[in-house]
């Protein structure tokens, strides 16, 4: 690229931290790095002219977990894990309302309902079974019990008559969220060059060359912070999987109003005002969706309008207004990977899908485990 020395010099020379992606994550890692070091030189990288991945792209739940999803996550990880987990959700969500503010990005708190199909006798019979347990597990973390049993109030079809709520879900403006972290990087003066790939990088002594689609550079530190992308730049255990998503045109006297799971939560939808977001399905081809292209599939597109119809608005006349797809960064383990690479390289990927949840929290430990200058 043909820089000039003030571009340069501005934008590009002695560079103490540099950031790979705009997302929740490396937003939030660059704020905590600017409280601990305010007159170091930070850059943020985005190749997307907006966050890619799916800091924009997500339905908007805080994401904390439905009852079948703690059952499984039980399956394959030990209770102290799971506790854990959870309560990086809980903590992660009330660092990210502290930062921004409720009334800032709409967030609302009208519970989390989990339906269970009229196929899903096993599953409801278990989640209900161990309805006690789970809330004498989780009470330490929610203060309280969080699931209890309810009507299918909202006219739901083909769903059992009851569901299991989480009276602690909540929901927010994803927009409204993201828009309001970069204000605040931009307030504090950190810079952020959007449509910038970085392609590689080899470390030195006293730093890391960094080489993107359009120029070469040199910073102190390198942060990775592209969950659902890191492949294509370390070597450790995440993958891409690829969600997709639709929302409806306004829907006159809409009455529902919340979050909702079902399908052990590969299937969520919500209100955001008077529409209905729904996504999901990735299920129905895991390999195909193990991709960081954006795009949809006919496969999946069709099980969506068809179960919206179905069993979300059975009576109600609706039409789609917008689809879309998020890359999201899952693992076998669903332990978000927090580390330093080498002398000078660092990460925080593999969110598994609880961006809003974790997000804000892996990017303040990525800042934290960075050593001094």
């Amino acid at each position: 690229m043909n820089l000039s020395y003030w571009e340069y010099k501005t934008w590009l020379s002695d560079i103490d931290f540099t950031i790979v992606g705009s997302g929740i994550v490396g937003l939030n890692c660059a704020l905590q790095l600017y409280k601990r070091f305010p007159k170091a030189k930070i850059l943020i990288l985005e190749k997307g002219f907006l966050p890619q991945g799916a800091s924009t792209k997500n339905a908007g739940f805080a994401c904390f977990g439905s009852i079948s999803e703690v059952l499984s996550d039980l399956e394959c990880h030990r209770e102290k894990e799971v506790v854990a987990l959870v309560e990086q959700r809980w903590k992660g969500v009330q660092f990210l309302r502290k930062n921004v503010g409720d009334d800032t990005m709409d967030f609302q708190v009208h519970g989390g309902h989990e339906l269970f199909l009229n196929s899903a006798d096993e599953l409801f019979q278990k989640c209900e079974n161990r309805l006690v347990e789970i809330n004498r597990l989780l009470r330490p973390v929610y203060g309280a019990d969080a699931f209890h049993l309810g009507p299918n109030t909202f006219g739901f079809n083909k769903v059992k008559e009851k569901y299991i709520t989480n009276v602690f879900e909540g929901q927010l403006d994803t927009g409204k969220m993201m828009n309001s972290l970069l204000q605040l990087v931009h307030r504090a003066g950190i810079k952020i060059l959007n449509s910038i790939t970085v392609e590689s990088f080899s470390e030195g002594v006293a730093g890391v060359d960094v080489k993107t689609n359009l120029f070469e550079f040199k910073t102190k530190k390198l942060l990775i912070a592209t969950n659902g992308f890191a492949a294509s730049l370390l070597n450790e255990e995440v993958k891409p999987a690829r969600a997709q998503v639709l929302i409806t045109e306004p829907i006159q006297n809409l009455a529902i109003k919340g979050t909702f799971h079902f399908d052990e939560g590969y299937y969520y939808f919500r209100n955001v005002g008077n529409r209905i977001l729904f996504g999901g399905g990735r299920n129905l081809d895991f390999k195909g969706e193990e991709t960081s292209q954006f795009g949809s599939s006919k496969q999946i597109q069709d099980n969506l309008k068809k179960l919206l119809k179905e069993v979300i608005l059975p009576n109600t006349p609706h039409q789609i207004d917008l689809r879309w797809s998020g890359i999201m960064g899952v693992g076998q383990q669903k332990k978000p990977i927090v580390k330093q690479i080498s002398n000078h390289v660092y990460c925080g990927v593999r969110l598994g899908g609880m961006g809003i949840a974790i997000g804000s929290a892996i990017g303040k430990d990525l800042a934290n485990i960075t050593s001094r200058l």
